[in-house]
């Protein structure tokens, strides 16, 4: 069951980032956020974040690191053809 203040946390981060998503202008235009208002968005995104981690931390939940769709996987996936089969105990005598 999620905290109250962990569904709080989650409905304030969605309707932040839908807001700077909102207001961001097409490149080359100006943006209509003074630097102080999207410093102070920043500030607070950072803040929901850390209290997400501390929340998730004390609960014991394992989170996982955002990837970029550059960076090369963790792992490598094997086809299973190239797999093979396993020999036999007795196929292994026969060498």
């Amino acid at each position: 069951m999620e905290s109250k203040e962990r569904e709080i946390l989650m409905v304030m981060r969605k309707v932040l980032t839908s807001v700077i998503r909102d207001v961001t202008p097409a490149p080359g235009k100006p943006t209509p956020l003074t630097e102080q208002t999207a410093e102070g968005v920043r500030d607070c995104l950072k803040l929901i974040a850390v209290r997400e981690r501390e929340l998730a931390d004390a609960a014991g939940a394992v989170v996982e690191k955002p990837y970029y769709v550059d960076q090369p996987p963790a792992t490598k996936a094997v086809p299973v053809p190239k797999i093979g089969k396993r020999p036999s105990a007795s196929e292994m005598d026969d060498d």
